[in-house]
């Protein structure tokens, strides 16, 4: 109704439709480093989530685990290892909702630190750009990383559905802070 996309707030009336297009030029990491390219990231795992049970608007919060654990395993690391998380997060009470339990459940079985994680989403800046979005996301992670410094979430006021930050590993910054990356071992870099 007020045409503002509120991710990750219980202020959240819906998804806000935005337009955009991404591109990212993707190389197999042994290529450009033989080539002298800039490596900029390395995707090391990815998940897909299609929910049997879930709809468009109200996810299934076992496909998005599912999901998150194989791209987890793929890439060798485990939740606690991860300093920021671009999320999903649409602005819709029930999918940021499902989204911050799915997160938690991911995190159930790791030793963490209160808001040790910091969470965010392109789509208070830009809305929904739909089959963009993605891109958009990693665009931003991208940029972030390069810059040393993770981005704020605009506006963003209490999570959705009672979900408490601070009993989570969780945090939402309210202004941009530097990122200071955890120590891995060289493979993990």
């Amino acid at each position: 109704p007020e045409g503002r996309c509120r991710p990750l707030d219980d202020r959240g009336q819906g998804l806000v439709v935005g337009e955009g297009a991404g591109i990212l030029r993707l190389r197999r990491l042994k290529d450009a480093e033989e080539n002298g390219e800039p490596i900029l990231g390395v995707i090391r795992g990815w998940g897909l989530s299609n929910d049997r049970s879930g709809g468009l608007l109200a996810p299934s919060g076992e496909g998005q685990v599912r999901a998150m654990r194989r791209a987890y395993q793929q890439a060798g690391w485990s939740p606690s290892e991860v300093d920021f998380i671009e999320c999903h997060a649409t602005g819709t009470p029930v999918g940021d909702g499902t989204e911050l339990n799915s997160l938690q459940e991911l995190w159930s079985d790791q030793n963490w630190n209160t808001g040790q994680c910091a969470l965010g989403s392109i789509k208070a800046s830009i809305g929904h750009t739909l089959t963009a979005a993605g891109s958009a996301g990693l665009i931003k992670v991208i940029l972030a990383m390069k810059n040393g410094e993770i981005p704020p979430l605009p506006d963003q006021r209490q999570t959705p559905g009672g979900f408490r930050l601070e009993d989570s590993p969780f945090r939402i910054p309210d202004a941009a802070e530097p990122w200071l990356q955890q120590t891995r071992s060289e493979e993990h870099t």
